[in-house]
Formats: structure tokens, C-alpha cells, sequence
């Protein structure tokens, strides 16, 4: 795939900026860690699931431990999550199921993943990139849908939708970074409510730019 011009730089630009923030935020020491940490991340920042993780890596270290969880315990121990009741019992049944039928292993690709409760296409993508350096795809969280409609790379809400458009734009080799890139950029100046273009490595080239928009561009 030949980028044009555009999307090759904004990607080079956004890995210049944030080329520190590349990887997941998340804590985590090892695959088993990894899984559980982007399994409750959905719908909680990161600071409020590694609080959580915190906790819960101290209490149970493989998936047997989750997966003979008394269920009562697990959520209490998860209460500082959004949604966690429901998280609770996705984690202990997929330890499970990966027990069962994965000896113990996380599963390494996308259709196995997604076979698991509470995994989804954005968190198997997180998995397999962040777990096994392996990219089906381009993981797209709230951050990443708002920043690349933003940057008119997609005109989709759907986290689905929006990572086929990014699938379509994005040459392979950028697809391990393009995720995170786009997270950080909606964190620092990207907002959801106060965007804030005049200290944005994209204000010149950006079409949803007010800094553009000031000039009369």
C-alpha cells in the first residue's frame, strides 16, 4: 500500500510526538496479566483498571485462581471498575474456557479470542498486539474513533466500522502503533469536549483544526 501523502504525515508526526506512548498503559508483567488487564480496561480509564489490577495480581496469579474464584470475592475485589459485576463473571469464564480448551494459554488469534466472554474485536487486537507482536488489526477505543473521524480517516462511530476504514487507509507496517498513537493524541489535545488545536502537532494539516479555522484556511 502507497500512503498518500496526508495519512503518511499525520502517522509520522503522531509517532514523533508520542513515540513514548506506544505501548499500552495498562500494568502488566506477562501474558496472563496482559489478558486480564485489557479484558476489564473496557469502559474504565487505564489509572482506575490498574488500580484494580493492582489488587487483583497480588490475589490471583493464574488463570486456575480465576477460574475457581468464588464469584462473590472476584467482584468485590472489582468493584472499583464500571460494569463490574458483568466483568467479573466474563473473567472467571474465560480463565475457564482457556483452561479447558487452551491449556492455559491465551489464544493467539483473532477467532479464537473473540470466542472468549467479554472479548471483543478491540480487545483481542490489544492481546495479540501488545501479548504476541501479532496484528490483525487496529484496536479503536473511544479516543481512536473520535481522533480519526477528527482527521476525517473515518466518518463512522462504530468502533467496527471505523477500524476498517483505518484498515483501508493505514499501510500494514504502521498497524502496530497506529492504536496507541491515536489514543494518546485524544488524550493530550483531541478532547472529546475542550480540544485544544493550537498546541497540536496536527493544527496545519488537520481538517477539524479551529487553529485552521482562525486563519481562514
Amino acid at each position: 500500500m502507497v500512503l498518500d501523502n496526508y495519512t503518511k504525515t499525520v502517522l509520522q508526526r503522531l509517532y514523533k510526538r508520542y513515540q513514548s506512548k506506544l505501548r499500552t498503559e495498562l500494568a502488566n508483567q506477562n501474558m496472563t496479566e496482559l489478558f486480564v488487564a485489557v479484558l476489564l480496561s473496557p469502559q474504565s480509564n487505564d489509572k482506575q483498571t490498574n488500580r484494580v489490577t493492582e489488587i487483583l495480581f497480588k490475589r490471583y496469579k493464574t488463570f486456575k485462581d480465576y477460574a475457581d474464584a468464588d464469584l462473590r470475592q472476584l467482584r468485590k475485589d472489582m468493584s472499583g471498575l464500571n460494569y463490574y459485576r458483568t466483568k467479573a463473571k466474563h473473567l472467571r469464564e474465560s480463565s475457564r474456557i482457556i483452561l479447558d480448551r487452551f491449556e492455559g494459554k491465551v489464544p493467539r488469534t483473532m477467532t479464537e479470542l473473540m470466542e472468549l466472554p467479554g472479548v471483543g474485536r478491540k480487545v483481542a487486537n490489544v492481546v495479540l498486539n501488545e501479548g504476541y507482536h501479532i496484528d490483525e488489526g487496529i484496536a479503536v477505543d473511544t479516543h481512536a474513533a473520535r481522533t480519526s473521524r477528527r482527521l476525517h480517516f473515518s466518518r463512522h462511530k462504530e468502533p467496527v466500522k471505523v477500524e476498517q476504514d483505518l484498515l483501508r487507509k493505514v499501510d500494514r507496517s504502521w498497524w502496530p502503533y497506529t492504536s496507541n498513537m491515536l489514543i494518546a493524541l485524544g488524550r493530550d489535545t483531541c478532547k472529546a469536549r475542550n480540544k485544544e488545536c493550537y498546541r497540536c502537532v496536527l493544527n496545519d494539516i488537520c481538517p477539524s483544526s479551529d487553529v485552521l479555522k482562525e486563519k481562514g484556511t
